[in-house]
């Protein structure tokens, strides 16, 4: 079987690493890929030329097709993929809605009653003026289209929320992804990622996470697209998972389904476990990074069958197996990232027992080097979450690059206890 995996970074290679080793999967391509993305022949292409994919997919006779960026998917590309005949893993234009715009997301959940902040739609300055005045602060002003995580504007004042409007509505910060927006009530609670592959009918969570989304320790300076994570979460009990798939996850699935856009894929929970019980922070119609790489480290199995599954359903639980353990990712960046960095610095690695997913990185004379803010996650497991995290550093610490940032307290909240549920 020949397969094509979208996408050029640590996730896509995550996923790449997972299909190497089946033996059914006869060729594995990748498109762009990266150039540490040995496992895979990466093919030139943009990602959101759908014809340009789909000419690309034919001429290498590609049997099936893992999509994954959120761009492409709410481009329609899984749609033109399909309607040329290539089989794949990811949800439609239709479905990808539920991430795409934040307020189908937020009014879908209404009409069918799964629990999420309360919230008001604006399409424009004065509509969120309006909306303002009838809600605490802080407060959250969202655009409704995909920003790359940008687009989440947290106000502790009433000044700082008419900030953000201004920000969505007359600054144009985000284009055509501010032509609305969803203003909502901030909730407050440990927050949890769960990834849940889906036939459209039968859902099958993965190990859950918690991802480090600041660029320092402590939970300080920017938001990044995320600088390490740890599975499970310490936070996800028994007892809040089994809460979670009657309450949120099967309405959700369910609720698609009603809507007449089934989802079949993997759907990304974000979840925060609030003093009132667990509610839906955001949606995402694809696997998360770094979620990705720290819970496929815990993987025992090709996802090959869950993805074919997903897709011509079927779907069952013993298609993913997962060690019982704990596993850390530890992102490596360019310093600077989220902000201004510098490129091209040759990276030099020692013999280590981690695993690297690629992300940020081009190839220079033989050499790599970094390419990119995220230049590559760093996963290790362990029986223990303590022998994961000390694992992952030990590892990071074999690789150098000039400038190189990385958080150094990936996992110690939860080690602590901090903010459990």
């Amino acid at each position: 079987m020949k397969i094509l995996v979208i996408g050029s970074g640590a996730r896509e290679h995550a996923i790449v690493k997972a299909l190497h080793g089946d033996a059914r999967v006869t060729a594995l391509y990748a498109l762009p890929g990266n150039a540490g993305m040995a496992e895979a022949v990466c093919l030139p292409g943009d990602l959101m030329d759908n014809a340009a994919v789909v000419r690309q997919a034919l001429a290498q006779r590609i049997d099936f097709c893992v999509v994954t960026p959120d761009d492409p998917l709410a481009n329609g590309l899984v749609d033109a993929l399909e309607e040329a005949g290539i089989a794949c893993f990811g949800p439609t234009r239709a479905a990808a809605q539920i991430e795409a715009s934040k307020v189908f997301a937020k009014e879908m959940m209404n009409k069918y009653g799964i629990p999420t902040a309360g919230f008001a739609v604006a399409h424009n300055f004065e509509e969120g003026m309006q909306a303002l005045r009838g809600m605490p602060c802080p407060v959250v002003v969202k655009a409704d289209g995909l920003t790359k995580g940008k687009g989440v504007l947290i106000a502790q004042t009433q000044a700082e929320a008419e900030d953000a409007l201004r920000s969505v509505f007359c600054d144009k910060a985000f284009g055509e992804a501010g032509s609305r927006a969803v203003i909502e009530e901030f909730l407050t609670g440990p927050e949890v990622s769960v990834l849940v592959l889906t036939d459209g009918e039968a859902l099958v969570p993965m190990p859950s996470a918690m991802d480090h989304k600041r660029a320092l320790d402590g939970d300080l300076g920017l938001n990044t697209g995320g600088m390490g994570a740890i599975a499970p979460n310490p936070c996800y009990t028994a007892d809040m998972a089994k809460r979670c798939m009657e309450e949120i996850f099967v309405p959700t699935v369910r609720a698609m389904a009603a809507e007449g856009t089934s989802f079949r894929g993997c759907l990304f929970f974000g979840l925060m476990l609030t003093p009132q019980g667990p509610k839906v922070l955001e949606y995402n119609a694809r696997f998360g990074d770094p979620e990705i790489q720290v819970v496929f480290t815990l993987l025992q199995n090709s996802p090959l069958d869950a993805f074919l599954h997903c897709r011509n359903g079927g779907l069952q639980a013993d298609d993913l197996r997962f060690d019982t353990g704990s596993a850390c990712c530890v992102v490596l960046a360019s310093g600077g990232y989220p902000g201004a960095f510098k490129s091209g610095f040759a990276i030099a690695q020692q013999p280590h027992d981690g695993t690297v997913y690629y992300a940020g990185v081009r190839r220079e004379g033989g050499q790599l080097v970094t390419a990119g803010g995220r230049v590559l996650s760093v996963c290790a497991a362990g029986a223990t979450l303590q022998e994961a995290v000390d694992a992952a550093y030990r590892a990071a610490g074999h690789i150098h690059f000039d400038g190189a940032h990385m958080r150094t307290d990936i996992g110690q909240r939860a080690l602590r206890g901090e903010g459990m549920a």
